[in-house]
């Protein structure tokens, strides 16, 4: 199989109440666009293991682990913030959610598979290193990349971020870490109303103004990403893969298009063909649209399976 597929059953548990946008309807609305396409039947599918308390203090502070572990209720819905609560299986979801990400670097490295996609939830790129925010409660793209570097010893790994949202949680983590390099197009000001201002030589913020379209985000990407990630020259591409950035979804404010994301998987499918032997971990962020959502995703796979 050239793409591994992973999820786990207790992401479809983790439910934060009917009003919220970021339910397990999601990961519904993506395994019934892949099973329509026919694209299912074609990757290696893999249930995510828990991420270990040492995969997690990679990213963030034992405090913060042990807080969260401690917030785990045992029945109703505790608020970690605003936009972010724990009923009594968000906690495993959680794990498993960063778990994923761990296993596919793993399956990745071993060669048993080209790449991945972790069909996930809770996302992860709000999550700052002793902070949960934005629908995030582990950093899971994070968790991967330190895996990444700390188990293989790779001295350069690249994270693509194009959800709607500025992945500031992984920002926060790696700002100041020059083996990861950070290529990020969110519309701002918008929320988390951070990265327009705080990028470095290894993170490559690209703000977008609202309503914002495929011509403004393909330039962000040609003419800012791409350069910066040749420098670089990776040696593992991680994907935060938020498709909350399309038109039709309500809640973001930006007009990407299902063409745009296409585009954009092969343009790094490129960079990971030329720096990295093609290895690349998608994992899912944002995207609230459900019809947008599972077509997008769906498209993204298809061509990272090149089917």
């Amino acid at each position: 199989m050239h793409t591994a597929y992973l999820t786990h059953p207790s992401c479809l548990k983790h439910d934060m109440g009917g009003h919220h946008p970021e339910c397990p309807e999601r990961l519904h609305a993506i395994n019934d666009q892949l099973i329509a396409s026919g694209l299912l039947d074609h990757l290696g599918h893999y249930e995510a293991p828990k991420a270990t308390k040492k995969h997690l203090a990679r990213v963030h502070s034992v405090d913060y682990i042990e807080w969260v572990i401690n917030q785990s209720p045992d029945s109703g819905l505790i608020d970690l913030d605003g936009d972010t609560a724990m009923n009594p299986f968000t906690l495993d979801a959680a794990l498993h959610a960063a778990g994923a990400v761990v296993k596919a670097v793993d399956l990745v490295m071993a060669d048993k598979v080209q790449n991945a996609f972790c069909s996930i939830r809770p996302p992860g790129h709000h999550a700052g290193r002793a902070s949960a925010s934005g629908f995030c409660i582990f950093n899971n793209v994070a968790v991967g990349a330190a895996h990444a570097i700390q188990h293989y010893g790779l001295q350069r790994v690249a994270i693509a971020d194009f959800d709607v949202h500025h992945g500031n949680g992984t920002e926060d983590i790696f700002h100041d870490n020059p083996n990861v390099m950070l290529c990020s197009t969110f519309r701002h000001p918008y929320y988390p109303y951070k990265g327009a201002d705080s990028g470095n030589d290894h993170i490559i913020n690209v703000p977008l103004a609202a309503g914002s379209a495929g011509t403004e985000f393909r330039a962000a990407v040609t003419e800012q990403w791409l350069p910066a990630l040749e420098r670089f020259q990776p040696q593992f591409l991680f994907i935060s893969a938020g498709f909350d950035a399309h038109y039709e979804d309500d809640m973001g404010g930006l007009a990407l298009r299902d063409a745009d994301y296409l585009w954009v998987t092969e343009m790094l499918k490129d960079v990971a063909q030329r720096h990295c032997n093609g290895r690349i971990v998608s994992t899912l962020e944002g995207g609230y649209s459900l019809q947008a959502l599972g077509r997008c995703v769906m498209t993204h796979i298809k061509s990272l399976s090149q089917l």
